[in-house]
């Protein structure tokens, strides 16, 4: 029997070799079912057989899955994320592998169809017939949905023989978008970028693009020409967005270009829609995909264009199991699928603006808001000179526009980017502060639902009435502000608005779809947000923006905190005035007006900014002119893990051009009740940092409850 070597979706050190039985036919990338120990588990024929066992000792495949081979690109790409994270490439594999459901065909689907009307027709039964003439035979639960009525409706019309029973084979296909269903109207600058981007699809050669346009200036409309010139060349396009839940109004712009909706892939979706979709991607059928970070480990095939929108976002970093980010991978795996990639966005990061300065990235400006739409004004107010009133947060001027908003029948947002009511919670008698038991972070009091919550770990308790420490009543102080007690505030100015609150812990994500919907039809004279509110919505009523704290994460010490800061903060005031009849106004309540960062927002001189930004960078050999890497180790037993970081320290290779700072105890040094220790490595471009930290890892073996993660390019310094 010949062998292979089968990579299994475990974070093991590598590929295992397996004897193929005389009656099975396997390829590279084959799915297959092989014994491991005691127990049977997935894995992917990887390759020829890489060992000398004797033949008696090598384990024969026991199944192969029927199921189309993984793509030698993916397969590539696997390898290639495993070695630039220094993960074990069976837990890349895993991205890839997390729907084993989908291994094997579907099951047939049986589907009612139409047979004759009863005699007695009510309103109910007449919804059953109308739907199933709009769309077709469909399963009783479906139909049930389609036609609004209960499922005994759609059981007693069966049983009676008005519905008549049909299998159909497999999964229902996903509809297919149309390239040409709904040309839009772009205007000379939007239509030269898009005919750029629809040529570099159409030459189907690797080719990375940075889609930079001001907030408004449609670049959307845009990429849709890239992906429609994907479809036309029968390509397949997969667009990446930073919070997928929250995509109403992209779906509906979708569909109104194309005809239908995209197929889905995030976190939310049910197990069976998770089958479907990665079985009808395996299969080559999913022409338009919008999905998570996750999504570039779905077993693509003929991948014409990938799309990363928001590119500067730091929700395309994922920071626990395989550290990556999804940005940087977009880039490798459309390189590996010879296709474009356009990274879009308002706000670039100072990565993709420094490869699109040198050429790197092909460059493309949108500098005009769609239309005779105009970039919003924006006004600082230096809270030194004119602070708010005493206990509260809002200077008067802010309230005065707010008003002024809703007197023009037009939307206000406040922005904070703080969630709950106050973000530290003390007692006026002794001076207890409320710490969470697992993390060395403050709890967030929640006053809308009565509750302490830590954010790092979601650790929550109730709102105590006595002082845990010294026992007296009613001596709680909150401090600070979050979003609830803006909210309280402004609700004290105008108790008649309508006043919706956009967190991303409240509600869950069909509340804040639904909220957003809500504020997108005028249902909301002011809302009050945090981030969440930043990202890509388009609210027609919305006139002013007010940010109650502009200096909040400028001076954290963190190597990107003014960059990060710069775009959150224009991204914010670029949701004002997006329509022609109405310019926005921002206002941004700062104690150091004077900080280039929100200079640079007033000015509307952000490549200035950037360039001083370049600069620092540049003279401290920091990314992108230089290289970082962490190395965190984490200890339920802090002596245990201090042992281990002193070990590490200790047998710490020298190198010319890599710089080992630490260890020391992380920022946030305790976490779930682990203890983190970090090393920050600082390297030259040229430096080989994952060969150096191999190397230096090579004889440690985190024992008892040690762990040891490496993250290459780290965007999260805590």
């Amino acid at each position: 029997m010949p062998n292979v070597s089968i990579l299994i979706p475990l974070a093991l050190p590598g590929p295992y070799d397996y004897a193929v039985p005389l009656h099975m036919a396997v390829a590279p990338g084959s799915i297959v079912r092989v014994p491991l120990g005691s127990r049977q588990v997935y894995g992917v024929v990887w390759g020829e057989a890489e060992g000398d066992a004797p033949a008696h000792k090598i384990k024969p495949i026991i199944a192969l899955c029927d199921v189309p081979p993984l793509a030698e690109e993916l397969r590539q790409f696997v390898d290639w994320v495993a070695n630039y994270v220094m993960a074990p490439p069976g837990a890349v594999l895993r991205q890839v592998m997390r729907v084993p459901q989908a291994f094997a065909p579907p099951k047939p689907l049986s589907v009612l169809a139409p047979g004759a009307p009863p005699e007695k027709m009510t309103a109910a039964r007449r919804r059953v017939y109308e739907a199933l003439a709009e769309r077709g035979a469909m399963a009783a639960s479906e139909l049930a949905r389609a036609a609004g009525v209960s499922a005994s409706v759609v059981k007693t019309l069966a049983q009676g023989g008005y519905l008549t029973a049909h299998e159909m084979p497999g999964d229902k296909h996903f509809p297919h978008p149309d390239a040409t269903h709904q040309r839009l109207d772009l205007s000379a600058q939007q239509k030269a970028v898009a005919d750029s981007l629809a040529e570099s699809v159409m030459a189907q050669g690797f080719t990375p693009h940075l889609l930079d346009g001001v907030t408004g200036a449609g670049k959307t409309e845009v990429y849709f020409e890239a992906i429609a010139a994907a479809l036309e060349a029968d390509k397949k396009a997969l667009i990446l967005l930073p919070e997928i839940a929250l995509t109403g109004q992209f779906l509906e712009r979708f569909e109104a270009r194309f005809g239908c909706p995209p197929a889905l892939w995030h976190s939310g979706l049910t197990a069976a829609e998770r089958r479907r979709t990665w079985r009808e991607i395996a299969e080559n059928r999913v022409e338009v995909l919008v999905g998570a970070r996750s999504a570039l480990f779905l077993p693509w095939r003929d991948l014409g264009v990938i799309i990363v929108d928001e590119e500067h976002d730091g929700g395309f970093k994922q920071e626990d199991g395989v550290i990556y980010n999804a940005r940087d991978m977009a880039v490798v795996r459309s390189r590996l699928a010879a296709c474009p990639v356009i990274l879009s966005t308002a706000t670039p990061s100072l990565e993709s603006y420094v490869n699109a300065r040198d050429g790197r990235y092909v460059a493309h400006r949108l500098t005009a808001r769609h239309g005779a739409a105009l970039l919003p004004e924006i006004e600082l107010v230096d809270m030194r000179a004119a602070p708010p009133p005493q206990g509260a947060w809002l200077v008067p001027q802010m309230v005065a526009q707010v008003g002024a908003a809703i007197d023009r029948d037009e939307q206000a947002l406040l922005f904070l980017n703080r969630r709950g009511y106050a973000p530290l919670t003390l007692c006026r008698a002794c001076g207890h502060r409320y710490a969470c038991p697992a993390c060395d972070a403050w709890m967030v009091e929640h006053r809308f639902r009565k509750q302490l919550q830590c954010h790092h770990c979601g650790h929550m308790e109730p709102v105590p009435q006595n002082c845990h420490s010294c026992g007296e009543a009613d001596k709680l102080a909150a401090c600070g502000p979050g979003v609830e007690r803006i909210t309280e505030e402004i609700i004290g100015h105008f108790p008649e608005a309508r006043t919706i609150v956009l967190s991303s812990d409240m509600g869950g994500v069909a509340a804040q779809r639904e909220a957003i919907q809500r504020i997108g039809a005028g249902e909301a004279d002011i809302i009050v947000g945090t981030q969440i509110i930043a990202k890509g919505h388009d609210f027609a009523k919305l006139s002013f923006v007010g940010v109650v704290d502009a200096d909040l994460g400028i001076g954290n010490g963190d190597l990107r905190a003014a960059e990060r800061t710069y775009q959150l903060l224009s991204q914010v005031a670029g949701r004002a005035g997006r329509r022609a009849e109405r310019q926005g106004f921002a206002m941004l309540q700062s104690h150091s007006p004077e900080h280039p960062v929100l200079q640079a927002l007033v000015s509307g001189d952000r490549d200035s900014f950037f360039e001083r930004e370049i600069a620092a960078r540049q003279l401290a050999e920091m990314p992108p002119f230089g290289r970082l890497a962490a190395l965190i180790v984490s200890a339920t037993n802090p002596q245990e893990g201090l042992a281990f970081v002193r070990q590490m320290a200790a047998k710490m290779p020298p190198h010319k051009e890599i710089r080992v700072l630490g260890p020391a105890p992380a920022p946030m040094a305790r976490i779930r009740n682990r203890y983190r220790y970090r090393f920050l490595l600082k390297a030259s471009r040229q430096a080989p940092l994952q060969g150096y930290i191999a190397s230096w890892l090579k004889p440690f073996k985190p024992r008892g409850s040690v762990r040891l993660s490496v993250d290459i390019d780290p965007y999260n310094f805590l």
